[in-house]
């Protein structure tokens, strides 16, 4: 699985012209406080990158910032080769049409039926004929595994997977290029993680996307991370595959990986147990 999840990156890499999100000397602060100092990030065309790092290392912070929701207080972000921060609001809108987000929760319009939660991003184009709209709903709804039944409920009467499920038929609507995914498997049970993990495997591969998560579930990040990027001390400390990140020294990635929670998620992964841990 692994050797198909580094083919489908290399692949997508070799027809790719530079990175997709580049970040170089950002700095955010408030007030006093600074998140980030000297921040230097980039993602490359068909990647799954996971953001990790404690309380209070600006993960959120910066996906919001990559997303253009926040601007930073020096530094560069850019998204497909665009200055974000540089862009009037019609320009980027135009460029969020070519991402969609899975937010932690899912936040479904809870007024909106499930059809219609996946509808909205494309009706806001006003460019498409309600009769295709129809059909490209149906569509992104059966590929995340909701029927039509389904598809006519209101949130409230949707279980917590099926709620990422729509939520995430949302992001794809518009086809992109680009994913986010802010904890995507938080709140579900190991079973139904498990199957959330693969449902976005199989879509990265089908629709050629390049994922950036937030993430805490060691299990989800080693089963879906091409590379993994570790902010502490203001910056990214590490960047690499999980191997190559576990190979760094430093206190923070020995007690978020080297613990006991992620040892397990590492036998898993390697389907071994640590050396020297036998």
């Amino acid at each position: 699985m692994q050797e198909q999840e580094d083919q489908v990156a290399e692949e997508l890499r070799e027809t790719a012209h530079g990175p997709i999100i580049q970040i170089h000397g950002l700095r955010t602060q408030f007030d006093d406080f600074v998140v980030h100092d000297k921040l230097d990030l980039e993602i490359q065309q068909g990647e799954i990158v996971s953001l990790v790092g404690g309380s209070g290392s600006g993960k959120t912070t910066l996906l919001r910032q990559i997303l253009g929701l926040e601007k930073p207080s020096a530094g560069r972000v850019e998204v497909f080769g665009e200055d974000i921060n540089a862009a009037d609001s019609a320009h980027l809108q135009e460029l969020r049409n070519r991402w969609g987000m899975l937010f932690q929760h899912g936040a479904l319009f809870s007024a909106l039926t499930a059809f219609d939660n996946v509808a909205q991003p494309m009706r806001e184009l006003r460019t498409l004929p309600e009769d295709l709209i129809r059909d490209a709903v149906l569509l992104k709804l059966h590929m995340v595994g909701i029927n039509p039944e389904q598809a006519l409920k209101m949130p409230s009467d949707l279980s917590g997977g099926m709620i990422k499920r729509v939520a995430l038929a949302r992001a794809l609507a518009l086809e992109p290029e680009l994913l986010f995914l802010d904890e995507p498997t938080a709140g579900l049970d190991p079973s139904l993680s498990e199957s959330f993990v693969e449902l976005i495997r199989s879509l990265r591969q089908e629709m050629r996307l390049t994922v950036v998560m937030v993430t805490h579930d060691l299990d989800t990040l080693f089963a879906l991370s091409t590379k993994v990027a570790v902010l502490a001390e203001k910056r990214v400390i590490a960047y690499g595959t999980p191997e190559e990140v576990l190979a760094v020294k430093h206190p923070f990635i020995e007690e978020f990986f080297l613990g006991e929670r992620g040892r397990r998620a590492l036998e898993g992964y390697r389907g071994v147990s640590i050396a020297g841990q036998e």
